[in-house]
């Protein structure tokens, strides 16, 4: 089933926890990631950034991660296995030399969630973890495989199914691990 809605509205936090019911929650994924336009080309200037823009990028890649998992924490305390999983960056790790400001920040600020949710939600036993992937090839469909995605992009980017295999192993594991930040650059990428 799916809900479709703009995290980036006020209320959307209230409207997925509505959605979800009396539903018991086990994993909550949070992959968001929009950028600046001309974002990650040569083209790209700080300085003719649109405010709007920026405050978009901030509100949907942070703001609403942090209310929209607030509004559904109840649903998680009742699993005997609760998980968060944070889908940062690479862009978020220091000293990277990227120059798109907003996404940066923003990317830099879901690791520090990560952090604080860990710590709020710790005596809960909920596991929180941050992903931060380099360059993923997002434009070959999953169902294509793995193979597609190495040839497209000649192994410089990170196939998607090898992000659901690390989600995948994070969610399998016991109660009692926490896996606190997990990076995973392109092999080939330059700033990670």
């Amino acid at each position: 089933e799916w809900l479709e809605l703009d995290v980036a509205e006020p209320g959307s936090g209230e409207e997925i926890a509505a959605w979800i019911g009396s539903e018991v929650l086990d994993v909550v994924i949070y992959n968001a990631g929009i950028w600046e336009s001309g974002g990650f080309e040569p083209e790209y200037d700080f300085d003719q950034a649109p405010e709007d823009e920026s405050w978009h990028i901030i509100e949907v890649n942070l703001g609403a991660a942090i209310t929209c998992i607030q509004a559904v924490l109840p649903h998680l305390r009742r699993s005997e296995k609760g998980r968060i999983i944070l889908i940062g960056s690479a862009a978020g790790l220091e000293n990277t030399g990227l120059l798109e400001v907003a996404y940066t920040a923003s990317k830099f600020g879901v690791r520090g969630l990560a952090q604080s949710l860990r710590e709020n939600l710790r005596w809960d036993r909920i596991g929180v973890t941050c992903i931060n992937p380099g360059e993923v090839a997002n434009e070959i469909p999953y169902a294509d495989g793995p193979e597609a995605a190495l040839e497209a992009y000649e192994n410089a980017r990170i196939p998607i199914q090898d992000i659901v295999d690390l989600v995948r192993c994070v969610i399998d594991l016991s109660p009692a691990a926490c896996v606190k930040e997990i990076n995973i650059p392109a092999m080939t990428d330059e700033y990670a």
